[in-house]
This record gives C-alpha cells, structure tokens and sequence, in this order.
C-alpha cells in the first residue's frame, strides 16, 4: 500500500496525520507547577504518580517543536514545561534536577544523568522555538551537566548522584550516554559551539568499539571503571532503564545517531561520513537480525540475549519509532532499497497494531502476541519517540536535532 511507501503522498499524509494526533492527545500534561503527568491511554492525566524530570522535557520538546509547526497550543504547553524545569523540579538548594516530584509535592530522591541530558535537550529545542526563559534554562542545564556529570578525562557521564551530589553511584550506563550524544548535538545545533559534537564523537568512539568487540550487540551496563557488566540485572530481565543482556531497540537508535552525527560532522557525501554509515547499518542489522520476528511473530523484541536470542519478548513502542526513523535516515544516506523494505513493513506494523486508532496516541507495549500489556510501560508517559518518527523520516540531514531541521524547515 502507497501509505506505507516513504515518499509517497499517501505516507507523507499518514505521519502528519499522525504527528497532528499525537500533539492533540497530549494536551493534558501539565500539572499546576509545571511538571508532567503520566498519561492514561485515553490521555486522562494520572494524578496520582510522579511528576517526572525526564517526561516533562520530552514534553517541553515536543511541544517546542510543535510551536514551530504552527500547532494550536503548542506555545503555551512548552512553557507550561518550562515552568515545571525552573520551578518545581529544579533544586534550588543543591543545584540540578530532581528525579521528580511526588504526588503530594514530595522530592523524588537522586539526579540523573538521563534526565539531565533531556534537560539540555527540552532547552535547545525551547530556544530554537523562541520560547521565554529556554535560555536561562539551557546555562543552567549545562553549568551542572559539566559540573557533576561529564568526565572529560574518560570522555563519558557518570550516571547517578545523590540528591545532595554529594555520592556518585559506581554504576555506569549506556543509555544516558545515548542520550547525552543526543542533547550535545542538539547543543551544537541550537548554538553553534562545536566542542558538545567534539564529546559526542568522544562518546560514539566507545561505543563503537565496544559494538564491534561484541559481535555488533552494544553492552549496556559498566562497572566504574567502564569495564562491560554483561550479566547485570539477569534476575530482573525487563528492567525499563536497565535490562539484562542487549537493547536491540538501543542499537538502532545509535545507528540513527552516528549517521546525523557524522553527515553533520563530515558532509553527508563525505567518504568519512560514509565509513560511519556502514557501521550504522552494522549495528541496525544486527539488531533487526535478532530482533525483528524473532518469535515468529510481527514485531521488535525488548531484549536478547548475547547469542542474539529473544530474552523479554514484549514490544516496546520507542523500539519501532527508532527503527522507523533509523530506516529512512540510513536510506537517505545509501538509496539501499533493504531499508525502503524496512520502513514499508515497520509503517504496516504500526497501522496494524500499536497506533491506538481511537485516541491517537501509540501503545507503549505489546506481548509477543501482539496484545495490549502494561507491565513495564502502563498508560502512555510522553509523546517523545512517537512524535519524532512522523518527522525524522522526511528531514533533511541539516542538522542532528529535529528541532533545529524544524526551525528551517517548518512543517
């Protein structure tokens, strides 16, 4: 069907459609002090859980980015956003963000490397939409990211402190790093200072070497001295931060990175841009091998183990939103019609069973049968890794954000 096909009208009218739906449905967000609520599936705000930092930055995100779309409320809802990361959820005693809030307003313990770097990343993304105090917001993001949480000896972040950054936890992870890749690039893109790029490729040099050591299956979790904990947290398999064994859905989000990273850095065209394509198109077949149908079933497992077979069989929705935007970006990059084939059955996929048809949001995780299931994601927290796949296949590699494509380029 042409509405599966990237390029056609029919296609390009689908994801509008559903990028529309999705700012639509999550108008709902914002609590009084700013932070975001966690979404039921019909976006009913649940008010009694968490007001998260690293939800209400991917909102702030992507209502930033739907400002610049023209989007009817959109402005109001960044700053809404906004708000809650220089208010609430701010710790004005010690300095970074919560975790969070309680539902009675109390402190959720520790601060984040991942909800540190989405920060950054709901600031370049508010500044680049000229929203109020996205500035301010953006120096304070940066002045304690640099502080407490980026090694510059090792060229990596820390994960985790105590709320008083007093105690850095030993543990080290991938997961942040991605996104830290993710908000310095955005960095660079929003304000031109290229030394975020320069330790974001500090940051893709590691992991692509420990990828390629590694049959191409990236380790997720280290020890302090980064040395690979390969078999951490067997005993909780489906952890949502931190699960045992490989992430295929991780591999194919740093394929997506290290492609916009390296047509940035080098020219899209650029023989050294396209010896880092072939790794990305390593580490994005490797896990569609392992990953994709692996139980006889449509779909994209949560995790594998390290002999590439399936260990938590559950579909997650942020894995096919970053395969969707994977395929188009690496088909834009090398015209390979494997990955026209990889979108086209990916968009079927979504159609048929996680976009929620009534709502207008995607469900955020399926069994391996392809039914609704709430164990590890329940409701729909954020509309972050839906929204950019109805915008990152059709962007132009002008930038690594989304939103700086957006600013010169509104949809």
């Amino acid at each position: 069907m042409n509405k599966y096909e990237l390029d056609t009208a029919e296609n390009q009218a689908f994801v509008r459609e559903m990028g529309e739906r999705l700012l639509s449905f999550g108008h709902n967000f914002p609590s009084p002090g700013g932070g975001s609520y966690y979404l039921g599936d019909d976006g009913t705000p649940w008010k009694d859980r968490p007001r998260e930092t690293w939800i209400t930055s991917r909102m702030c995100h992507v209502y930033s980015i739907g400002s610049m779309m023209g989007h009817e409320g959109a402005e109001a809802l960044a700053d809404a956003a906004l708000s809650g990361l220089l208010g609430e959820l701010y710790d004005e005693e010690h300095g970074g963000w919560y975790a969070g809030r309680t539902a009675d307003g109390g402190i959720l313990p520790t601060k984040q490397c991942y909800a540190h770097a989405f920060v950054i990343l709901a600031a370049t993304s508010a500044i680049l939409a000229k929203r109020p105090h996205s500035e301010e917001l953006l120096k304070k993001a940066l002045e304690t990211y640099d502080r407490y949480f980026w090694d510059e000896k090792i060229g990596l972040s820390v994960d985790t402190w105590n709320t008083e950054f007093t105690d850095c936890d030993s543990y080290r992870g991938l997961n942040a790093n991605m996104h830290t890749v993710e908000a310095f690039l955005a960095v660079t893109d929003a304000t031109g200072d290229v030394k975020y790029r320069k330790r974001a490729e500090r940051i893709i040099t590691r992991v692509i070497a420990w990828a390629r050591n590694n049959d191409w299956r990236i380790p997720e979790h280290f020890n302090e001295a980064w040395e690979p904990q390969l078999e951490q947290n067997r005993e909780k398999p489906d952890d949502p931060f931190k699960p045992y064994g490989a992430t295929p859905g991780h591999g194919i989000e740093w394929a997506r990175l290290i492609t916009q990273w390296a047509a940035a850095t080098y020219g899209s065209e650029s023989e050294c841009a396209k010896d880092y394509y072939r790794i990305a198109k390593k580490l994005y077949g490797r896990a569609m091998e392992d990953a994709w149908n692996a139980d006889g079933n449509p779909g994209i497992c949560y995790t594998t183990g390290w002999d590439g077979k399936p260990i938590v069989h559950d579909r997650m929705h942020w894995t096919l939103a970053e395969a969707i935007n994977t395929s188009a970006t690496l088909y834009r990059v090398t015209e390979e019609e494997c990955y026209l084939a990889d979108y086209r059955k990916l968009m079927e996929y979504l159609d048929t069973y996680v976009l929620d048809h009534t709502h207008g949001s995607w469900y955020h995780q399926l069994n391996e049968k392809n039914e609704l299931l709430g164990t590890v994601w329940p409701g729909k927290s954020d509309l972050y890794h839906a929204f950019q796949a109805t915008l990152i296949p059709y962007s132009p590699l002008v930038g690594c954000s989304i939103a700086a494509v957006i600013a010169k380029h509104p949809k």
